[in-house]
């Protein structure tokens, strides 16, 4: 392999050690690795897709990288994805194959074995052929493939490896899903790109990141709240050089937690699956709770606020863009303003020293109450703040007066609503106060661990 997207993987192997990945407990050297990617490469090429049943596993691993090696884009197929939605990405992708896999819906299988082994000298496609299909939550419709660029992976990767000091000594943790932004491109192809050694936990337990002994850890708020919530394991991460946090927003108190338990701020990070990641704090720079650093190397943002507003929609343009979503040019052009910035979706502000703060989606987090314009995040933040709250979601309910009334969903014990709604009052704004609590015994969550508001009760 000759090319830029994984230039650890093309040898010589002078510093590969039998253990240089490991997943679930099986280790591979990246000699091995290759071996078994370029057989699954020699059996694919050609392809216009091929899906990978992308579990916690080997197998996954060498997947991926054969398509990468052979130029055919890779779907990720979620492994506990129901049938409508595998068959959705099955036949919206064009899969021709499903390596990993028995077949389904008319996908012929192919098996991968790890033990295979097979030369691989082909000429790297072009950086701007599609690496990736990775399809969207599907939270407005059925899911979109997203057509990542093999140029916008490694210009994303390098620009991370920089703003978190990642080298080949590092050890890079983590048990995050690989049909993700976070699992696969960062968690697997950073740690392939940069040459590091990989630790995949299988599950992403406190024990197993305790364990594991590693210099770079990645989590989703779930984890580090289950992390922040197991001292021993916490401590145990205090010899680590950096944790990232990403995926979702991570709550204040599960920052001053770890922080104290650890030793270590953690490095919180934004991005999409259409952008990849875009803003982030640095291993060597200001680590604040609730901030997501500033835009990486080659990234442009800007907010565009209402008027008299100070936050608004964070719309942003860089080499890590998405080329479209496959086979909706439609969707791809309602996704970018005239000027060619790409819609995000996202409301943001920007601190003077140009540090963002992301406040939550347009669609569900940006509350406008009584002429106000309130973002849900802040009031979840000062919600959690109060030693009773464990989790909490907050959205904005049609009202007749205010227009919209703010309204918590929260996971308590001990406390009361009128005790909240003072609390938050005594925190923030008084009119950011929730107008309503809502008590439930847990919030309904995806696999990332983000909170899924549109599956809240209703009032």
């Amino acid at each position: 392999m000759t090319g830029v997207l994984l230039p650890s993987l093309a040898g010589p192997y002078g510093a590969d050690r039998p253990d240089a990945l490991t997943v679930a407990g099986r280790a591979a050297s990246r000699e091995e690795l290759v071996g078994a990617a370029g057989a699954v490469a020699g059996r694919i090429a050609g392809a216009s897709a091929v899906a990978v049943r992308a579990d916690a596993s080997l197998e996954t691993v060498v997947a991926v990288v054969g398509g990468l090696l052979a130029g055919v884009p890779v779907v990720p197929l979620p492994p506990d994805a129901g049938p409508a939605e595998r068959s959705h990405i099955l036949r919206d992708s064009g899969a021709e194959l499903l390596l990993g896999g028995d077949g389904a819906d008319g996908v012929e299988g192919v098996p991968v074995d790890v033990r295979e082994r097979a030369d691989w000298n082909k000429v790297e496609p072009a950086p701007d052929t599609t690496a990736l299909i990775l399809y969207t939550s599907g939270t407005t419709g059925a899911p979109k493939g997203a057509l990542i660029p093999r140029g916008a992976v490694a210009a994303d990767l390098d620009a991370l490896a920089e703003a978190w000091a990642w080298t080949p000594g590092d050890t890079l943790v983590h048990g995050l899903p690989l049909f993700h932004v976070h699992g696969l491109v960062l968690g697997v192809l950073g740690a392939l790109r940069v040459g590091s050694r990989l630790v995949h936990t299988g599950r992403p337990t406190p024990g197993a990141y305790a364990a594991a002994g590693g210099s770079l850890y990645f989590g989703v708020p779930t984890v580090w709240g289950r992390v922040a919530g197991d001292a021993t394991a916490a401590r145990a991460l205090s010899g680590a050089r950096l944790l990232v946090s990403g995926s979702a927003a991570l709550p204040a108190p599960v920052f001053r937690d770890l922080a104290e338990l650890t030793g270590h701020r953690p490095v919180e990070r934004y991005g999409m699956t259409e952008t990849l990641i875009t803003v982030s704090a640095r291993a060597d720079g200001d680590r604040r709770p609730g901030c997501v650093g500033t835009p990486l190397p080659g990234i442009a943002t800007r907010v565009v606020a209402e008027e008299g507003g100070g936050i608004g929609e964070l719309q942003l343009t860089g080499p890590t863009l998405f080329s479209g979503y496959l086979g909706r040019p439609e969707a791809t052009a309602a996704s970018f303003t005239d000027d060619g910035w790409f819609r995000t979706g996202d409301i943001a502000a920007v601190e003077p020293d140009g540090t963002h703060r992301i406040v939550g989606r347009a669609s569900t987090d940006l509350i406008k109450s009584g002429g106000y314009r309130v973002g849900a995040g802040e009031v979840e933040n000062a919600l959690l703040d109060h030693p009773a709250v464990r989790e909490a979601a907050v959205v904005g309910v049609p009202h007749d007066d205010l227009g919209q009334q703010i309204v918590a969903y929260v996971v308590a014990d001990g406390t009361g609503e009128d005790e909240l709604i003072n609390f938050v009052a005594g925190h923030l704004s008084a009119h950011k106060r929730p107008r309503r609590v809502v008590f439930l015994e847990a919030l309904p969550r995806n696999a990332m661990g983000k909170p899924q508001k549109r599956l809240l009760p209703p009032l």
